[in-house]
């Protein structure tokens, strides 16, 4: 309405009547839809292949969430250190996450009336009348819409649960990131050592090469011998050279994970291997509280229960109050004079009659959504735990590996110096050499390259545990 009189009390007037007022109110306090409660999943009482380890026991003196410490490696750690602060992939997910705590702003803001205010001039003439007339106009509005049946509610915990989710993701890139770090760190100390024993295997094979020409020299032993000598030596360094490509790639790939250019990056080569560390497995329940990914996946759950809630409370009317005042005239000098004021204030109620069914279709779309992230859910979760019994058995298996390996390395070792001492003494030919001194160099190339996968179980059963097994945070 518009009122061209003098001002007076609106509050004598009773637009809207204040029962009605207080039942709205205490009906904001409903909300429609589902309570959330989380899925249930099956949780086995203890891993299948657990059967050994020990259930990890949290002490407060350990190290809290810095999981690769465990090895022991000083650069390791700088390197782990810099994924969080540098590592592109964590930085988009640390985005994802302020991106979903504006949205939830965003949600929150539903709560609150809106202001607008509006200043406006115009020119023309009303419908049969013929004289053109100017009209100024000054006005501020104010619209609230009662969250009567939750909506409101329900997009906010939503949007909450959503910001939990993307919190959870982030979690889980950074622990992706380090993890990858880890291994890839790991994998090329392994390539170090082999180079070593590359490197010790050529000057070995340099001196047998000279002692083999020195026999040819005196007539002791054939041009055949030399020729098998020479191509031992050279297929070796071709074998050492051939590492350089795989240790390259390593340390590219260490430098763009801790986000730097491959070019202003070197890893010199180390004297050592990190060692084995042991790693308790843990109990089954606690990976449900550890693994990030789990988190994200249960949080999207109750997101898409409350989305439930949001579609469901379509199907009622909306309840809105809306009040605007200011000044209009047709002379700007004379808008704000008492007499130019106008004023209005009244409720309103919204309702769709009829939709062709596209309500009852996003509810229907709301549940089926909620139900492909219950198995979502689940499927995370058997995944986990598959993830743990495999690393749990690959460690298992690759030290019974590590064992027969240390033996035939032994066997290989005294082949060779047997085989030596034969063709020394003129009982074997030099290819009886040769095919032992394969053997020897394959047998401690096996030995690292198991050493090698060892490590990397390692660290894919401690990722597959949430990174942080010793109680802490898993940062």
């Amino acid at each position: 309405m518009s009122d061209t009189r003098p001002a007076m009390n609106i509050g004598t007037r009773r637009l809207f009547p204040l029962p009605a007022l207080a039942l709205l109110a205490l009906l904001s306090g409903c909300a429609v839809g589902p309570d959330y409660r989380r899925p249930a999943v099956d949780t086995p009482a203890a891993y299948k292949e657990a059967e050994g380890w020990k259930s990890a026991q949290p002490r407060d003196e350990a190290a809290r969430g810095k999981w690769w410490q465990v090895y022991g490696d000083p650069e390791l750690n700088a390197l782990v250190e810099q994924v969080q602060v540098s590592n592109q992939n964590v930085i988009a997910a640390a985005a994802q996450v302020r991106q979903a705590q504006a949205l939830l702003g965003v949600a929150r803001a539903g709560y609150f009336p809106t202001l607008s205010g509006d200043l406006s001039a115009s020119r023309g003439s009303a419908a049969g009348a013929s004289a053109v007339g100017n009209t100024d106009r000054l006005s501020l509005s104010a619209a609230w819409e009662a969250d009567v049946w939750g909506r409101i509610g329900r997009t906010v915990e939503a949007n909450r649960a959503q910001v939990q989710a993307s919190a959870a993701d982030l979690r889980a890139a950074l622990l992706s990131a380090q993890a990858t770090l880890v291994q890839s760190y790991l994998q090329l100390r392994v390539n170090d050592a082999e180079r070593r024993l590359l490197d010790q295997t050529i000057a070995a094979y340099r001196r047998s090469l000279a002692i083999t020409r020195n026999r040819y020299a005196a007539g002791v032993a054939g041009r055949s011998d030399v020729a098998q000598a020479e191509t031992q030596l050279r297929s070796t360094q071709a074998q050492a050279i051939d590492l350089g490509v795989a240790r390259a790639q390593l340390e590219h790939a260490i430098a763009t994970l801790d986000g730097r250019p491959p070019a202003d990056f070197r890893l010199p080569p180390s004297d050592a291997i990190p060692s084995l560390p042991t790693i308790p497995a843990g109990l089954p329940s606690a990976l449900l509280e550890r693994r990030p990914d789990i988190a994200a996946a249960e949080r999207r759950v109750a997101a898409a229960n409350a989305q439930i809630g949001v579609a469901q409370a379509a199907f009622f009317p909306a309840f809105s109050f809306s009040a605007s005042g200011g000044y209009q005239n047709s002379s700007l000098s004379q808008l704000t004079a008492l007499p130019n004021r106008f004023w209005s204030l009244g409720p309103a109620l919204a309702a769709s009659l009829f939709d062709a069914g596209a309500r009852s279709a996003q509810k229907a779309q709301a549940i089926a959504a909620y139900d492909q992230s219950v198995a979502g859910y689940r499927q995370t979760v058997l995944s986990a735990f598959q993830e743990v019994e495999d690393n749990l058995a690959a460690l298992r298996i690759l030290a019974d590996e590590a064992e027969a390996q240390r033996a035939a390395r032994a066997s290989a070792a005294e082949a060779l110096q047997l085989t030596d001492n034969q063709y020394q003494a003129g009982t074997v030919s030099y290819l009886n050499v040769v095919t032992a001194q394969a053997a020897a160099l394959g047998a401690d190339r096996a030995s690292l390259a198991i050493a090698g996968s060892r490590l990397a179980a390692s660290v894919s059963l401690q990722k597959a545990l949430g990174g942080d097994w010793r109680g802490g945070e898993g940062k």
